[in-house]
Order: C-alpha cells, then structure tokens, then sequence
C-alpha cells in the first residue's frame, strides 16, 4: 500500500511518466470498454422486460404482434422518465452527447460535465429502451467521457494529457460498442481530439484494443451485420454509380440534419407557445413516436434489424424509400423532444436504405453493368454516415469492421469522399460542429476561431496599480463611450472591441452589485490579448504535431 501511495503521489505531483500514461491508458480502456458493454446488455434486458420478447434483433416483427395500447404507452412512459430526469439533474434538460465531448477536449482540458453526464446516459439508456428512435454512440461517448474526466481530475491532468485519456476512453467505447478497433482509435483522433499527433496515437490505441477485448469477452468476435452473399463490384464501368450515390447520400445527410435543427426550433416554439413544461416535452416525442410505430414500428429503438435488411437486400424499392423518410422523422421527433441517444446508428439505417434502394434502380436500368443492390446499401450506410459524422476516415473503417467484407473498399470509400465533400459545404463540416455552432460555439474553422474564447479577460488585465497600467482618466472617458468589458467577459469579446474601436487598451468593469455601483478595476491591453493568443497557438500547434 505503501508503494501505491508513492507511486500515486508522484503522477499527481510530476504527472505520469509515458510508461505510466500507457497503464492508465489501458485501465481507462478496460473501464471504458465495460461501460459500453453495460449500457449495450442494459438496453437489452430493458428493451427485453419492456415489450416483452426474448429476441430484440427482432422487435419490429414482435410489435406487430403486440397491442397498440403498449405500442404507444411505453414510448410516451420512458419520454417522461427521461424528462423527469433531465429536469432534476441537468439545468437545461439536454442530453450530453458527443459534441459535448469534442467541446470538452477542444475548451475544458480534456473535461466533459460528470454529473449531467451520468444523468444523460441513464436518459438515454430509457429512451433507447422504451422506443426512441436514436443511437447508442453518444451517450456511449459520453459516458466515457466521464470516465476520462474522473481520471483526469484524480491524477490532476493537465491540458494535453486530459485531452488524450479522453481520446483513450472514446476508442475504447466505440470499439466496445462496434466491436471495431481500428475505427474507433481513428474516431477518437478524427472527431474528438481531430488531431493525429503521435504522442496521442499509442495509448489511443491501446485503449482501443483494451475496448474491444471486453467487448469480444462479453459478445464474441463476431460482425454487427451480416451481409448475405459476396458483393461484387463491376470495376471501371460501375464506379461513376458511386460517385452519384456519394453526392445523393451528402444530400441526405444534410437533410437528415437539418430536420433535426429545425424539428428542435420547432419544438422550442410549440413548447414556448403552449408553455409546456420541459420534463413533459420528452414524453410528448414519446407519444409522437408510439402513434407512428402502430403502422411502421420500424422506427422503435436503434434500428439494426431494417438495417439488416436493407444490407441483405429482402426490401422493396418503396419500401426502402418510406422507410428512409420515416427514419429521418423519427430521428427528428426524439432528438427534438430532448429524449437522448445519438446520431451515428440512425445515419447508418438512412444511409442503407438510401444506397438499396439507389441500387435497386442503377441495376434494374443498367443490368449488364451493374453489381449487387446490396454493395450500393452498404456504400450508402457508410457515405451517409460519414457525412453526419465529419469523419470519412473513420467511418469508412467502421463500415469495413461492422461488416467484415474488405473487398469493396473502393466503392465504399468513393462513395464517402463525394458525400463528405458535398455535405461539408452545406453544413458546419459535421452534425457534432453545427450543433456546436448554435450554441455560438465556432470549432469547425480550427483553434483560431475559439482560443481567444477560452481566457477571461481578467487572465491579462492589468490592474490599476500595475507598473504600466493604462492612465485612469482615459479609461473614464472609454467608460462614459460604452467602451468596455467586465470581469466575466471573454478575450474574444475584448478583441471585437479592439477591433472596432482600434483602442489600445480597455477598461475592464466590476458590474454594479446592489447599492455599489460599477466601477472600473483594471484595463486588458490590445498587445497582452494578442500575446496570450500567440502563445495559445503555438502551444496547441504544438500538441497537434509532437
């Protein structure tokens, strides 16, 4: 006991040596990895009691058997049980998800809130259960975000190593969750930390590994999908098909994502209009859901068995397009009602529904030409997908590893190129950046765009008793104009202002407090904020590229 207390006085102190760092790194692995595993069999045995049925690959067929009265009825209970915690443990009744995740990293030190964060994954653990029709990556992500975030705090992290057992404990969760190593240590470099620095890429990978025994311990090495027979690809002559189903695929991710945005602004006013509670609006998307499921109960839960299908190739064209369409709204209502999950899993059910039924009409008019409807599905899952995610690399890999069947790559990865391509022209490059755009949060143009936002301006103030403080009477006259900050501001606010003003310096107010009135405490100087913003570029300049 004596050695461990040493040993931990020492991280803590003179933080982690790499042989160190690698150990934590495969210990937050392996716990990141069973708590993605735990959520996954939570889902199951809850999904199980709540309709049930002994064989959720099969749901769908088991809710036609089922009474409409449960059909609605659940969904509409779990939506209130999701509101119900929301509004307890969280102030803004959100699901923390995978964008808060890349928030963290990018602006808390590897960080994500903990508290909220376990509240979100129990939110989302119900509504994956009773009928939401999301993902099980984000609150996967997050969650393990909390486990990085609780490391971080015992060890006492700084930045970089923050930042890096966050990356360890996203892959290790990814690759429980998808049993896909290679693709979940590339997630966590592509979308979370969206770096590829080599000091991060070990125990990334590590951890990763770590993530995926667990998980084959738990579940076996075995595929989440199953194709039905070897797609074949006709070379040359079919892969201008692709290149038109990447574009078409873009355009469905992007209108998969702004039905979202606008389904939430939607309800935003509906909820203002009728003045709805915010723990009741979950329940209201779960009774919205349960009404749509009485025809096409499709919709219910994750989805993995219409993707199955639609890989298979046992669909109608008709089918396949209704289906698509339902999904999108179905994935609209639950996120817009605040119920939780993620987006990951619904892309990949749009997406192959998407790519079969393009496949259905290429090779019903070209037939001499053209492979299996099947091999346009699974390109379509993954250039949807991509395109959602911001992550074309990655999720080209998830694909490979989800599927097993290498020999297509061509076809999938052209598919992706043009489908990310296009959609990150019409949106924030991903789902995870534009959702952090509305809340004014600009990560998608790179650090230039949000360093400035992580110092307050009482970081560089210089106080009035500073040897080279600004003269008192000029900041009384910049005062009186309107011109400046308050302690709680933010370097990028004092920047606008330097901007428009072209002033040298700025005073900085105390706001008035009860009978105390404002008063100015100090003055923030145009070259310290441009020093403290050369200082943070080279420092994440040089995290990105040791």
């Amino acid at each position: 006991m004596g050695e461990i207390r040493e040993s931990y006085a020492v991280i803590v102190k003179k933080g982690p040596s790499q042989f160190q760092f690698w150990l934590i790194a495969l210990i937050v692995g392996v716990v990141s990895g069973a708590a993605a595993v735990g959520f996954r069999i939570g889902i199951e045995l809850l999904q199980s009691f709540l309709y049930r049925t002994t064989d959720i690959n099969h749901l769908h067929t088991h809710l036609g058997r089922l009474s409409w009265m449960w059909i609605v009825l659940i969904p509409t209970l779990g939506g209130l049980a999701v509101g119900l915690i929301l509004h307890r443990f969280t102030p803004d009744g959100r699901v923390r998800s995978v964008a808060d995740v890349i928030e963290g990293a990018a602006l808390h030190r590897g960080r994500v809130e903990m508290k909220e964060g376990l509240a979100s994954a129990l939110a989302s653990l119900l509504t994956l259960s009773s009928g939401g029709s999301s993902g099980r990556e984000g609150p996967v992500v997050h969650l393990a975000g909390v486990i990085a975030t609780r490391t971080s705090e015992w060890i006492k992290a700084d930045g970089i190593t923050g930042r890096n057992l966050l990356g360890c404990a996203v892959a290790a969760a990814v690759s429980a969750s998808f049993n896909a190593p290679i693709a979940g240590a590339l997630f966590a470099l592509e979308v979370v930390l969206r770096h590829f620095a080599i000091h991060a890429f070990a125990p990334i990978v590590v951890a990763s590994v770590a993530g995926t025994v667990v998980s084959r311990l738990a579940f076996g090495d075995v595929s989440e999908f199953v194709l039905s027979s070897r797609t074949f690809l006709q070379f040359y002559l079919e892969l201008p098909a692709f290149f038109i189903l990447g574009l078409v695929s873009g355009l469905v991710a992007v209108v998969l994502m702004r039905s979202i945005f606008w389904a939430d602004q939607l309800g935003n006013r509906v909820q203002a209009a009728l003045d709805i509670p915010g723990w009741a609006r979950p329940m209201a998307a779960g009774l919205l859901l349960g009404v749509i499921a009485l025809a096409f109960p499709h919709i219910i839960g994750v989805g993995y068995e219409t993707t199955a299908r639609a890989l298979a190739g046992r669909m109608l064209l008709e089918e396949a397009i209704v289906l698509a369409a339902l999904k999108v709204l179905a994935v609209s209502i639950t996120m817009a009602g605040r119920m939780g999950g993620g987006v990951f899993s619904p892309a990949l059910m749009v997406g192959g529904l998407t790519g079969l039924a393009y496949g259905l009409i290429a090779t019903g008019v070209f037939p001499d030409v053209s492979g299996e409807p099947t091999l346009y599905a699974l390109a379509g899952m993954g250039a949807v997908a991509a395109a959602v995610l911001g992550a074309p690399i990655s999720t080209t890999l998830i694909i490979f590893e989800l599927t097993g069947d290498w020999h297509t790559g061509l076809a999938v990865m052209v598919a992706v190129s043009m489908s990310t391509a296009l959609s990150s022209r019409m949106v924030a490059q991903s789902f995870f950046l534009t959702l952090l755009a509305r809340r004014n949060l600009q990560l998608a143009a790179g650090p230039q765009a949000y360093l400035l936002g992580m110092y307050s301006v009482n970081a560089v103030m210089r106080p009035l008793d500073h040897e080279h403080a600004a003269p008192f009477d000029q900041l009384e006259e910049l005062a009186a104009e309107g011109t400046y900050v308050t302690a709680g501001q933010t370097l990028t606010d004092a920047m606008q202002l330097f901007d428009r003003t072209g002033a040298a310096f700025i005073p900085v107010m105390k706001a008035a407090f009860g009978d105390q009135p404002a008063t100015i405490i100090g003055a923030v100087f145009q070259v310290d904020a441009l020093r403290t913003f050369n200082r943070a570029l080279a420092a994440t300049a040089a995290e990105e590229h040791s």
